[in-house]
């Protein structure tokens, strides 16, 4: 592996072997939960489908991120990770997988931005045939600063809805040149880990870090996608009144169906207790909905970046701002009113300092998917152009396949016949 300037997490801790222990010991337990991985890793381990391959990836580093991680390196591949997001990073995990002789990892959290950017830039210098992002950070800085790397890279996959938009703005602008498969896209990581696991984790989290009830409040949840579903229908589930606010037409009416209120954000400022964006857009709360809000709001993000809420407009606002509890930032307006915002506006689900990510199961999905994706590239990249591809959808029964037969579930299949009928066109009445 090359040698970078950025220091691995190993020669940056001061009690090395306290944390490798204790991050081992967290990822023994998401091991314990995460079969598919199992399944895939048995498979890798005997495969070694990933032989002479350099993985480059900017994930989340913590505990069932790093089963995929060597999951891919038990797979015989030269693994570099580095975070996604400064907040995320556990680094007791982050130096218990640098102990592998297959994965340096240089994911520390708490960094600033020119050591985040430093660190991508160190997973870049180990040259990667794969990439493997979650936010599109590591695919952005080869294509803006190593463009000579591309030529090396089979391709990539992509974890998240903020990631596969700016993938699909770089590919409509002809600007992305190598393949890459929109993991976030597939039903095994929509309609779960999008919707049940932003869900249960973004409110878990925020009900950690404030020790606050969800029942009798007014929730508003910005953006009703597959993420803003979840939370919606999780926030409901704990006796909240849900406000949703859309900016597209049909989502808005989706949500009015199903029994939730909807309302510009402009309205739903004067009457919500707890404000949760997930977009994956900027500037969704901004100041004027700060100033009609109530005193003692929560204010939280469930989107990639810390831009959903207009931090910078409420600062301006704000005669003080002090640490309400840990991870809570409390900004004081003229008028006495506090507004609340919960791990600096990052993905609170993970950037809180009690967050733990989405359960252990749902990751275990997604990540299976991460898995067998770079497996495909691997073995049928020229099969892929450069842009954004859908997971062949065979990948993603697999994975669902192998999740169902963990839970002892049973389900029916098509007979003959009816794979005939189905396939056919000239059935009438």
């Amino acid at each position: 592996m090359t040698d970078t300037e950025y220091p691995p997490i190993s020669e940056q801790l001061d009690d090395l072997e306290s944390a490798r222990e204790e991050g081992r010991r967290k990822m023994d337990w998401a091991a314990q939960h995460m079969p598919i991985l199992e399944s895939v890793r048995e498979e890798f381990v005997a495969d070694q489908p990933f032989a002479g391959e350099r993985i480059g990836m900017a994930m989340h580093v913590e505990a069932k991120t790093a089963i995929l991680v060597e999951t891919l390196a038990e797979g015989g591949a030269e693994v570099a990770v580095t975070g996604c997001n400064p907040l995320s990073t556990h680094d007791d995990v982050s130096a218990a997988l640098d102990t592998h002789e297959n994965i340096t990892s240089y994911a520390k959290r708490g960094v600033d931005d020119d050591e985040y950017y430093a660190a991508i830039e160190a997973v870049i210098a180990h040259e990667p045939t794969i990439t493997v992002d979650d936010g599109m950070d590591l695919v952005a800085a080869i294509h803006e600063d190593y463009p000579e790397l591309i030529d090396g890279i089979v391709g990539g996959a992509e974890e998240t809805t903020t990631g596969v938009h700016r993938l699909r703005a770089m590919d409509d602008d002809g600007a992305l040149e190598y393949p890459v498969f929109a993991v976030n896209d597939t039903p095994m990581k929509r309609l779960f880990d999008n919707v049940h696991g932003t869900g249960e984790s973004s409110l878990a989290s925020i009900a950690m870090t404030t020790n606050l009830s969800w029942a009798g409040k007014n929730v508003v949840v910005a953006g009703y996608g597959y993420c803003g579903k979840g939370v919606a229908q999780k926030a409901a589930g704990q006796n909240a009144n849900v406000i949703v606010t859309e900016v597209e037409p049909r989502r808005a009416l989706e949500a009015h169906m199903e029994g939730y209120e909807v309302m510009p954000m402009a309205e739903a400022a004067e009457i919500g207790d707890v404000f949760l964006t997930t977009t994956g857009n900027r500037d969704v709360i901004v100041e004027d909905h700060f100033e009609k809000m109530q005193d003692g709001v929560l204010l939280a993000n469930a989107g990639h970046f810390d831009i959903e809420i207009d931090l910078e407009a409420l600062d301006d606002l704000a005669v003080e701002r002090y640490e309400a509890r840990d991870g809570v930032e409390a900004y004081e307006m003229d008028d006495g009113r506090k507004l609340n915002v919960i791990a600096e506006g990052r993905l609170v689900n993970l950037a809180a300092p009690v967050s733990l990510g989405h359960p252990v199961e749902v990751m275990d999905q997604s990540f299976g998917i991460q898995a067998v994706c770079v497996r495909e590239m691997l073995e049928n990249g020229d099969a892929y152009d450069a842009g954004v591809h859908d997971v062949p959808d065979e990948l993603d029964k697999e994975i669902a396949e192998i999740k169902l037969e963990a839970e002892g579930v049973d389900f029916d299949s098509l007979t003959d016949t009816q794979h005939e009928y189905m396939d056919s066109w000239d059935h009438g009445t």
